[in-house]
């Protein structure tokens, strides 16, 4: 594995949502290189804090770090040199032939591993659920809200996925917004904006979508995008803190402590 001061080396993050993007700004402040993945139609709600809009609108920001969409790796180099995080649209992660990235960071989020494999760099960290340290990857971070959120596990896997959203402000199931039927996504209400109890604050075609507590909409997916029944489409806050909408969250800052952690630790060892 390369030295840390090497120019080769290269963090690549598969995924540019929430977590990855709070990942991403942790190990930016400290002065790695980053190159992050995302598909071409992403789905994410919490927007405003997500590298990944890069996709859709080509360069976007968080917390004052800088992500530009790029179409290839010479690209991505540059845009590196230029100081900022490039976003590859490569599903597939083909871009870790041609970068041979020191370590990779599986933080898709999928709850299942989507073709992450322990040889794919000389450390592989995977976020989560769906992954056995020591066998599709070197370390799992806990991302699991609760006592061991952020720890980093060896040997063995993430607590399961309990299909249920941590509490926040006391809330737990009433404060996600779900598709209640297939088909496209028209919001009513903008990152950042109070809403009330029983407001509708979005259709997914012609079924409405009403917050079920009141609060500051935290997420809300991308007007236009197609999505299945069920599928997350938002995120009211109760806590009512406007400012949350627009930094990167404890949750995430945790197991990004956990990724610097498992790479110092690595080094070290080596």
């Amino acid at each position: 594995m390369t030295q840390l001061d090497d120019r080769n080396f290269i963090v690549i993050i598969k995924g540019a949502g929430d977590l990855a993007s709070g990942v991403a700004v942790r190990l930016y402040r400290c002065g790695f290189r980053l190159v992050m993945t995302e598909i071409p139609h992403p789905l994410m709600v919490r927007r405003t804090v997500s590298f990944g809009e890069a996709v859709c609108d080509g360069v976007t920001q968080v917390e004052g770090i800088q992500a530009v969409r790029v179409d290839d790796c010479l690209q991505a180099r540059k845009i590196i040199a230029d100081g900022k995080i490039p976003i590859l649209v490569d599903p597939k992660a083909a871009c870790l032939n041609e970068l041979h990235p020191a370590v990779l960071v599986d933080a898709i989020m999928a709850k299942i591993n989507t073709g992450t494999k322990i040889e794919d760099a000389p450390l592989v960290i995977a976020l989560g659920p769906g992954f056995t340290a020591g066998v599709d990857c070197h370390a799992v971070v806990e991302t699991n809200r609760g006592h061991h959120l952020g720890r980093v596990i060896e040997h063995g896997s993430a607590e399961p996925d309990t299909g249920q959203p941590g509490e926040v402000g006391g809330k737990s199931t009433e404060r996600l917004l779900r598709a209640p039927v297939s088909g496209v996504v028209e919001a009513h209400a903008a990152i950042g904006d109070r809403v009330t109890e029983g407001q509708v604050v979005a259709h997914v075609g012609d079924a409405e979508v009403r917050a079920q507590t009141s609060g500051v909409l935290r997420g809300m997916i991308r007007s236009g995008v197609q999505v299945d029944a069920g599928t997350k489409i938002g995120d009211v806050d109760p806590r009512a803190e406007v400012s949350y909408c627009f930094e990167v969250s404890e949750k995430s800052l945790a197991i990004a402590g956990g990724v610097l952690e498992a790479i110092f630790a690595f080094q070290h060892k080596k």
